[in-house]
């Protein structure tokens, strides 16, 4: 259901939502672009379990900070030249819903096992006769740990008609064999080009979760807001760099976006014990029909172009776990290509749709 974010707050509702940084002049802002006047906090509805309280400092040592958000329904590319950090993706306050969508995990055995939506360029029976398709510049590693960091370059890469979505995420998974089985917990954050999510082709904040390998909803299906500044769908400014983090507190998956907690998952979503980590994934996918696919990932360079500036996952980090020292892979249509800069930090993408003259003309 669909609730305005004024309203709820002008209400004094609490509202459990279903479903570096460069400094940017402000002086040429237009109107626009002018943020809202901050809105007070809210205490939760009695019928309602009461908010966790979030650590004192995000997972990479700072002090929270309100973050500097622009007016409803301003577009990625407003919210990058007025210096904005996100804003409502709705020019009325709407929040986004939950919202039932393909969502993949970045390896080869696994597969979402929702029945996705239709994308806006196919017609129902072409998309039943495929299914999903996931394409992935991916790093992970084996680690126990209390969640992970990272800083992601924002982009808005070209999603094809046919195609589900293309995002960039970092991922915190718990693990057990069952038989042959990995049954897995996952916790996810990022950003995401998804018209069925976010009826738009600009980049929006996104959470998911797994429960025992299954996948739920974007932006809600458990996810407690926090923030009164920053949710899950808010649209997210274009060409930035904005650091994102999962940190376990006090019984739950903490969210946090730039300066802010944006929110939580109670472990008590969970069935089993999901209070650190098997494993840390962090990576950019491409979701299509096909495995041939016009869609960028990233800002659509090749990781391995030498030429451009490729979109970059950098400085990650892993809360009281090992040294850093992921695996990197690419899984999907071989146009896609990333290379490691450091332990820490690869560029990943593609591809360039100027050399392709099917994609130069769809």
């Amino acid at each position: 259901m669909l609730k305005s974010r004024r309203g709820l707050l002008a209400a004094g509702i609490s509202a459990i939502v279903i479903g570096s940084i460069g400094v940017v002049s402000t002086l040429n802002a237009g109107a626009e672009e002018i943020p809202a006047s901050p809105a007070p906090a809210v205490a939760p509805a009695e019928s309602e379990e009461p908010l966790l309280t979030p650590p004192d400092k995000l997972p990479w040592g700072a002090e929270p900070e309100e973050l500097e958000v622009g007016r409803d329904g301003a577009s990625s590319k407003s919210l990058k030249s007025s210096g904005f950090d996100a804003a409502a993706p709705d020019a009325t306050g709407e929040e986004l819903g939950e919202v039932y969508a393909p969502k993949g995990q970045s390896s080869s055995e696994d597969a979402p096992e929702a029945v996705p939506p239709t994308p806006p360029g196919l017609t129902a029976k072409a998309a039943k006769a495929t299914e999903p398709v996931f394409h992935y510049n991916a790093a992970y590693q084996d680690a126990v740990t209390q969640g992970t960091y990272a800083n992601l370059t924002i982009h808005k890469p070209k999603l094809d008609k046919d195609d589900y979505h293309t995002l960039a995420e970092l991922a915190v998974v718990s693990g057990r064999k069952v038989g042959d089985q990995t049954i897995e917990q996952i916790v996810e954050v990022g950003w995401t080009v998804d018209r069925t999510v976010n009826k738009d082709d600009d980049p929006h904040l996104f959470v998911f979760s797994w429960v025992e390998s299954k996948p739920r909803c974007y932006n809600g299906c458990g996810f407690v807001q926090y923030s009164k500044n920053i949710r899950p769908g808010d649209t997210l400014p274009l060409d930035t760099t904005k650091r994102f983090g999962i940190e376990f507190s006090a019984g739950a998956w903490w969210i946090a976006y730039d300066s802010e907690w944006v929110g939580y998952f109670p472990i008590s979503d969970f069935p089993v014990d999901f209070s650190k980590t098997t494993q840390v994934k962090i990576f950019g996918e491409v979701a299509s029909p096909t495995l041939e696919t016009c869609t960028q990932m990233g800002n659509g360079l090749p990781g391995t172009d030498t030429v451009g500036t490729p979109a970059r996952i950098g400085s990650i980090s892993l809360i009281s776990g090992p040294t850093v020292q992921p695996t990197l892979y690419t899984l999907g249509n071989p146009q896609y290509q990333l290379v490691g800069l450091s332990a820490r930090t690869f560029r990943y993408g593609g591809p360039d749709l100027t050399k392709s003259p099917k994609c130069a003309t769809s």
